[in-house]
């Protein structure tokens, strides 16, 4: 059983975020799911980035931090898109770390130093996704998988972002199948 600290797109704790959960869950995972919109959640992208951009990335990115205290170390730093900038600061800066799963997005990791030594990375994302592959974070987890000891970058074709929710039009049930499948993967070996 491994300990998860998930966080949210930019769309809020949609019905996909809440049921990627809990397939982690059912799979014995504890998986923390903190709100960092206090309940909001947005029909589009653009209404979440600029809720996201009015409440402030840096109030929000604290919000996340928060969330991780008073938790173990050990603990697997996931995020969802928007999600990612969160538990990737975290996976980069927090003592302790066990792991981190990065989809839909990945920053570089200079931005936060050096990626630790032994902590493993997993990123997944789609092949023509405009924020993805269009906006560099391909690129960037390519450098970061390579940096990284034990580092796995999967990439589905397709053009979707948030493939991944089941909730949103753009979900890929085959892409998003395979990626619970080697998030789990994943997790069962950090156990």
């Amino acid at each position: 059983m491994a300990e998860v600290l998930l966080f949210h797109h930019v769309l809020g704790q949609t019905e996909g975020f809440h049921a990627f959960a809990d397939e982690l869950r059912a799979a014995g995972h504890v998986v923390h799911t903190p709100d960092l919109f206090d309940g909001a959640t947005f029909p589009t992208i653009e209404t979440g980035a600029e809720f996201a951009g009015r409440t402030g990335f840096d109030v929000l990115g604290r919000r996340g931090v928060r969330a991780a205290e008073g938790l173990p170390d050990g603990v697997v730093h996931a995020g969802i898109s928007f999600g990612v900038m969160t538990a990737q600061r975290l996976a980069q800066t927090r003592p302790g770390a066990r792991g981190a799963v990065l989809l839909e997005s990945c920053l570089p990791a200079s931005e936060l130093g050096a990626w630790p030594g032994g902590v493993p990375v997993q990123v997944h994302g789609m092949s023509e996704d405009p924020f993805f592959a269009g906006e560099g974070d391909i690129d960037a987890a390519r450098s970061l998988v390579a940096e990284a000891e034990d580092g796995e970058l999967f990439v589905y074709p397709g053009d979707q972002h948030l493939f991944t929710d089941r909730s949103l039009p753009s979900y890929d049930a085959a892409a998003a199948a395979l990626v619970t499948e080697r998030v789990l993967a994943f997790l069962a070996r950090l156990a």
